[in-house]
């Protein structure tokens, strides 16, 4: 047991990156099925519209995916928490990230923080953290989101949530392409680096916008040390538009 635990450091260690609005990680979790995302504009969906310094962007939600986040993200939407707000962390390949701080790096308040639901997301059939796909940022406590979200801009199946397999112990789990066997179910329950990021929503049309804010230099900004776009980008508004 020792031995998978330390193996489990070792292979999250290598790639520490919290996104949450200190220091953020970026794991690399494997879920072996669910490879599904939602295909096409549905006029049930919410969407929500974006103006930027950058441009114009809309994304579509699934509250039937991920109510409880879906439903917080629309409040700080209806309370205009996102209007005036930066896009503050920027990685090319990888993700962009906003909703939480304001041009003075002012930190907005926010709301309590929203359950974690990217296992249940995956299970009723939601996307992974696919390019374009629009996921709540957190620190390493899996029920820590509150306002900030990000895109990501390639496929990054590190931030998916791990389903964790029937059974106790678990006959086979696969964690970063490993596979484990005969782990008990509670110590995999306790590894917050299984969760992943809760995907809830992606974006359907404007992803031009969101290429330009990725490839924006970036430098320290702020309490940042780095990733932060050398010329801001402001959320002007965000709007319900469906």
């Amino acid at each position: 047991m020792f031995n998978f635990f330390k193996t489990l450091s070792y292979l999250f260690l290598a790639c520490a990156l919290w996104l949450g609005s200190g220091c953020y990680a970026q794991g690399n979790s494997t879920v072996d099925a669910l490879n599904s995302s939602p295909k096409g504009v549905n006029a049930s969906y919410p969407n929500v519209k974006f103006t930027t310094t950058q441009g114009d962007f809309v994304v579509e939600l699934y509250p039937d995916k991920a109510p409880k986040t879906v439903a917080n993200f629309l409040q700080y939407v209806k309370d205009k928490h996102y209007n005036s707000t930066i896009f503050h962390r920027v990685i090319n390949e990888f993700m962009i990230q906003g909703g939480g701080f304001d041009a003075s790096y002012v930190q907005k308040k926010t709301r309590a923080p929203v359950p974690h639901e990217g296992r249940q997301a995956l299970l009723a059939g939601g996307s992974k953290n696919l390019v374009g796909t629009l996921a709540m940022a957190r620190t390493d406590d899996p029920n820590s989101a509150t306002a900030q979200f990000f895109i990501n801009v390639r496929d990054n199946a590190n931030l998916d949530p791990v389903v964790i397999p029937p059974g106790d112990p678990v006959p086979l789990i696969e964690i970063q392409g490993r596979p484990y066997t005969n782990i008990p179910r509670a110590q995999l329950e306790k590894l917050t680096q299984l969760y992943g990021y809760t995907v809830f929503g992606r974006v359907i049309s404007g992803m031009d916008t969101v290429d330009k804010i990725k490839s924006l230099p970036t430098g320290s900004g702020g309490p940042f040390q780095g990733d932060v776009p050398k010329t801001a980008v402001t959320i002007l508004s965000a709007s319900l538009i469906q």
